[in-house]
């Protein structure tokens, strides 16, 4: 049975090549449509992850800490849970970094350097949050070798809820093009249905059983997914290929890429089965 299911469902290719087109198109637009949600919504991941990693804390040390105090600090500071690395920034560098940035160099009129030494800390992303940087700021801030805690509070946050505003957009785009690509294979797959009534009819009348008809449109439905999914991979392969240059590593957003080319082959049989049962539900040995 399964063997008159195969060949009945490879019969429907050669008896309407124009609706097997069909369907192989709207399942591969679907699946590259689906495709360019899943790297938005990775890449506004990634790029989060980049900011709340690169979130830095500045803690400037009083004046009358001694060098060899400087170790001990550093060891207090490994200490701490929240923080993923701590930077010490000497005066001397604390002067270079100075002038660097603004090209006055105040050592022409001032016989001393008045910059602190300080240490730049950054977070782990767990604790790249609102509520525990203020926390942190508190802890920071009761140590005794501690002059000030400074941390661009306002720019961070700015970022970080633009990129949360923007991920509540793209899931909504993203569920958008999911149906709006399912509507158009279901479309297409019940025009074809309409124009094969008649023969289905035919069927009915003949004493066909419901697997007998149902089968083989859901296998040849499935073929073509899959033929879309392998076309869809190809012209994602392309795409990328020719503008890898402008975007970040592929390692960077896709860790496990084998992973990622299943699911790319695989979403279109999956569509492609699911969309023809859903239009067969209808169908009946009833005449």
């Amino acid at each position: 049975m399964i063997l008159f299911w195969l060949k009945e469902a490879f019969k429907l290719i050669g008896r309407s090549k124009f609706s097997f087109l069909l369907v192989l198109i709207s399942i591969t637009l679907s699946v590259l449509l689906t495709t360019v949600s899943f790297f938005i919504i990775r890449f506004s991941n990634h790029f989060e992850a980049q900011v709340k990693n690169n979130i830095v804390i500045s803690v400037f040390l009083k004046d009358d800490i001694e060098q060899a105090e400087i170790e001990n600090i550093k060891s207090e500071l490994s200490q701490l849970n929240y923080l993923s690395s701590a930077e010490y920034i000497s005066k001397e560098m604390a002067v270079d970094i100075f002038i660097k940035e603004t090209g006055d160099d105040f050592r022409k009129i001032l016989d001393y350097n008045p910059l602190p030494a300080s240490f730049n800390l950054k977070l782990k992303s767990d604790y790249a949050n609102s509520v525990s940087i203020k926390k942190i700021i508190k802890n920071l801030s009761t140590y005794n070798w501690v002059e000030s805690v400074v941390f661009r509070q306002d720019f961070y946050q700015k970022i970080l809820s633009y990129i949360d505003q923007a991920k509540i957009y793209i899931f909504a785009i993203t569920g958008l093009i999911f149906l709006v690509s399912l509507y158009l294979v279901y479309s297409t797959v019940r025009l074809i249905f309409n124009s094969k009534y008649s023969e289905l009819e035919t069927m009915k009348f003949v004493g066909a059983k419901l697997s007998t008809i149902k089968m083989p449109i859901i296998l040849n439905i499935t073929f073509t997914g899959l033929l879309a999914g392998f076309i869809s991979l190809a012209i994602v392969w392309v795409a990328y290929y020719n503008i890898r240059m402008y975007l970040v590593s592929i390692d960077q957003i896709i860790a496990n890429k084998l992973e990622f080319l299943f699911l790319l082959i695989s979403l279109g049989p999956i569509i492609g089965m699911l969309v023809t049962i859903l239009s067969l539900r209808k169908i009946s040995l009833k005449i």
